[in-house]
């Protein structure tokens, strides 16, 4: 490990790796620095990714693949089921070979990664980001970079010690917990999605399967209402009803962004990428597309501002405009919705699934849907269209 840098990327996640990557395959010299002793655990995701998307951003490896997804189910608090077939599959992955897979590209682009190091503050010289202090087997040192990546989660600590705190309300965190669950009865190609005040208040409940009798079980619901009931409450009481005969596995527990896009997610010699930038879709919760995406733009910027000698803000900023013009803005129109959606009763979503029913089940694509959920805020049509890609 060398003293100085030109980019040092805080985090081993999807958005951090893919970051270092592209940074190192534009010629600068690279750092990723993982607290975690091993990259990809725990796996605090629910491991779904639509396979086009995917697709799209890098060639996909069998490994990576636990489950092929056909179908979606969505079931109401009254236990009406709309179930529909998007015409797109869907995976749901092996986070940790996936996380190591590409951390292994980055490497092989250059990039030299560290785990069990623990960054303790960033050193600064004025208002200009200039490196990180690390603890790493008990030593302390300095490490010098032109430009510091946050890639750290939602708790980034880069961001709020650069001075780009970007999370102004607590509301925006929706606390989640997911079990891995064997010995259940589910159909391995649909996803399931479950509503209403008593499985999961202002979120949803998920069961995504990774094979016959296995699969992640999950929700997040309203930070307001974790206060009044822990969210692992819902969880047990559903999985007891719908599982009883189920064997936890593994079991994790962790937040969720879900509000607007930050107004600043770039400073000095600083950049904040995948959830340290809240760069999850507000209405899905998904990460894993978008933060591959941002790191994409993101290792780019980087490299080509410390080519030119320039790390400022103003000079970093590109990456945030281009983020946002392509992907951004999507998750602000998602927000709207994901705000509208999350004060609907347990009467509006029973009346939504009764609407859906006489759609034919290959009809019932997600414009479909949400031009039901949306039946009362008519004005948020062009989001929802915007959103679900309607022609």
């Amino acid at each position: 490990m060398l003293k100085k840098y030109d980019i040092i990327v805080v985090g081993a996640g999807p958005a951090g790796t893919t970051t270092a990557r592209k940074a190192s395959e534009e010629g600068a010299s690279v750092l990723i620095l993982e607290k975690k002793r091993d990259i990809g655990i725990p796996v605090r995701c629910a491991e779904g990714v639509s396979e086009q998307s995917l697709r799209d951003l890098i060639d996909i490896e069998d490994s990576w693949i636990a489950q092929v997804i056909t179908k979606s189910k969505f079931i109401s608090p009254d236990g009406t089921e709309i179930e529909s077939f998007p015409g797109e599959r869907g995976l749901i992955l092996h986070r940790k070979i996936f996380d190591i897979a590409l951390a292994d590209k980055a490497v092989r682009a250059g990039s030299h990664i560290v785990t069990r190091a623990y960054v303790s503050g960033i050193v600064k010289d004025n208002d200009q980001v200039t490196g990180v202090r690390l603890e790493k087997m008990g030593k302390e040192e300095e490490i010098q970079a032109c430009v510091v990546i946050g890639a750290d989660g939602i708790e980034s600590q880069i961001g709020r010690w650069g001075g780009v705190n970007i999370i102004k309300k607590k509301s925006y965190i929706l606390p989640c917990f997911q079990m891995l669950l064997s010995n259940i009865d589910i159909d391995p190609e649909c996803v399931e999605f479950y509503l209403g005040e008593q499985v999961a208040p202002g979120g949803y409940l998920w069961i995504f399967p990774k094979g016959d009798s296995i699969a992640n079980v999950g929700l997040g619901i309203d930070s307001q209402r974790a206060k009044e009931q822990n969210p692992l409450n819902y969880l047990n009481t559903f999985i007891q009803r719908k599982f009883p005969h189920s064997v936890c596995l593994s079991m994790t527990a962790g937040g969720v962004t879900s509000g607007p896009s930050p107004s600043v997610i770039v400073g000095n010699g600083l950049m904040l990428v995948g959830d340290a930038a809240f760069q999850i879709n507000p209405l899905t919760g998904g990460g894993i597309i978008n933060s591959i995406i941002a790191g994409e733009i993101a290792g780019r910027v980087a490299a080509e501002a410390v080519k030119e000698g320039n790390v400022s803000a103003k000079r970093l900023a590109e990456y945030q405009k281009k983020w946002y013009k392509k992907e951004g803005k999507n998750n602000d129109r998602s927000y709207k919705i994901k705000k509208i959606v999350s004060q609907f009763s347990d009467a509006d979503f029973n009346k939504i699934a009764k609407l859906l029913l006489p759609i034919p089940p290959d009809e019932r694509n997600g414009y479909q849907i949400f031009k039901k959920v949306l039946f009362k805020y008519p004005q948020l049509m062009y989001d929802a269209a915007k959103v679900f890609g309607a022609k």
